[in-house]
């Protein structure tokens, strides 16, 4: 698989990092706060959304949030931010798999959906920054997936081609992007995503 590949691009939540579990507990604590009535398709809808889209979401969705955009990302990061740090866990095997990608010369970056204050902060709580050259978010990218833009970005950073990088995602809205930029990808076993396996398999 890591043949002609150059570059391996990783997404953070639920790829990287066992965290997609934080994001449900904000929601589901965000909702009950304001005394929010989510329509039925609510969560299918912001999968793969940025940071930023996901908050007008919300505005969009109840309007009853007398709240900005960024005050919302603001009390989401006051309220993700710890169990970043201290609660969630590494997928197992990562640290070993960083390692001899590093050995083999090849570059490695971040494509995600989350903010890059709260990735910069779980990278380093957790040991493992030294490992990425460069970290792409959506918000910064211009859109959330399944457009390509994070992860292109992330290529250019790097300054290498979309087909010489390899894409590890965990959702299909991320597998999508990852394909949309012309890349390699291989889909990531995850219990957040366990439903959708099938349909992981049929787009990586």
């Amino acid at each position: 698989m890591l043949d002609q590949i150059q570059a391996v691009l990783f997404d953070l939540d639920g790829t990287l990092m066992d965290s997609m579990w934080v994001w449900v507990d904000v929601d589901e604590a965000y909702i009950k706060q304001y005394h929010l009535n989510p329509p039925e398709d609510f969560y299918q809808k912001m999968e793969g959304m940025s940071y930023t889209e996901t908050a007008a979401y919300y505005l969009r969705t109840f309007p009853e949030i007398q709240k900005t955009v960024e005050e919302i990302k603001d009390e989401w990061y006051a309220m993700t931010l710890k169990r970043y740090m201290y609660e969630v866990e590494l997928k197992p095997g990562l640290v070993p798999f960083l390692q001899e990608l590093q050995a083999r010369g090849i570059r490695m970056g971040i494509a995600t959906s989350n903010t890059r204050e709260l990735v910069e902060q779980a990278l380093q709580a957790h040991g493992i920054s030294s490992y990425f050259d460069t970290v792409s978010t959506s918000c910064e990218a211009g859109a959330g997936k399944p457009a390509p833009d994070v992860y292109l970005n992330a290529a250019g950073m790097l300054q290498i081609p979309p087909e010489k990088c390899l894409v590890f995602e965990d959702v299909p809205m991320g597998i999508l992007a990852g394909r949309r930029a012309g890349m390699r990808v291989c889909a990531v076993d995850d219990s957040f995503s366990a439903a959708q396996e099938e349909k992981k398999r049929a787009l990586a």
